[in-house]
């Protein structure tokens, strides 16, 4: 399929969107816990405030898709860019008020659980903005710019972080949120929503045991596959994620762009 067929008006809009969004996030969440570990010096906050951060991106990934199949797609990726724009300036306008490590906590969670939510709800636009033959390219164009940003995001954010501190690189993020959001308003994905016939909490339950019996019966294997990738991401993604942090900045005193070209080289 030609690629002026995938990047229509609409497609070409939301993959830029992407591409601020993305970028911006990956860089405030290298710089965030890097300036927990400068600051305090403590390798147990680091990997408390890191576990806790995860938490809200795996609930708000399983409710995302259910509020994406009923809500216009587009009015969550608007909401939900503008939210953190807002929460990256009441950062800024905290850093120096309120405790640093429930602050952070806090934030981290907050932008964890909104990355969760936000992806369902392009990867359910998708369908919506090019043909089908072109869907398989399509997904890909948008895995790659998610990519992208996890290789370069920590390289960039490393960079930022070594040579202006946290404070530059928490507006410019709030800057990025605002444009992404303000592109996405000129969006149009079709609102096809599925009819909502019970409360929220039950849909969403409904949803997810519907899933729960596809993988389980129809597609067993694929069942196996995703318990498998869970059992690898919880004993080496933890080790990466807390660990290299560690070693690169207390054992072997290295730069914030050391640490960031250390976690793009992972990546």
């Amino acid at each position: 399929m030609k690629l002026k067929q995938i990047f229509s008006r609409d497609m070409t809009i939301l993959v830029l969107g992407q591409v601020i969004s993305l970028f911006g996030n990956a860089i405030v969440r290298f710089a965030l816990p890097l300036y927990l570990l400068r600051e305090t010096n403590s390798p147990s906050l680091f990997g408390v405030v890191t576990a806790c951060s995860f938490l809200p991106m795996v609930v708000f990934s399983f409710l995302g898709g259910g509020i994406a199949d009923r809500v216009n797609k587009r009015n969550i990726m608007v909401a939900l860019d503008f939210a953190t724009s807002l929460l990256m300036v009441g950062l800024a306008l905290a850093l120096e008020v309120l405790p640093l490590v429930p602050l952070l906590i806090g934030v981290l969670m907050l932008l964890y659980g909104i990355s969760g939510a936000y992806q369902p709800s392009v990867q359910a636009s998708l369908p919506l903005l090019v043909p089908e033959e072109g869907l398989v390219q399509a997904n890909a164009l948008v895995n790659m710019v998610s990519t992208l940003a996890g290789l370069l995001g920590p390289v960039v954010g490393g960079v930022l972080f070594g040579a202006f501190g946290v404070y530059p690189i928490v507006l410019v993020s709030a800057l990025c949120f605002f444009a992404s959001a303000v592109m996405e308003c000129f969006l149009r994905i079709p609102h096809n929503g599925r009819p909502r016939t019970d409360s929220p909490l039950r849909t969403v339950k409904g949803d997810l045991a519907e899933s729960w019996r596809f993988m389980g019966r129809e597609k067993p294997n694929f069942l196996r596959v995703t318990l498998l990738l869970a059992l690898f991401n919880l004993v080496l993604s933890a080790a990466i994620i807390v660990g290299i942090p560690i070693m690169v900045v207390q054992l072997l005193h290295g730069s914030d762009t050391q640490l960031g070209l250390t976690q793009g080289a992972l990546g």
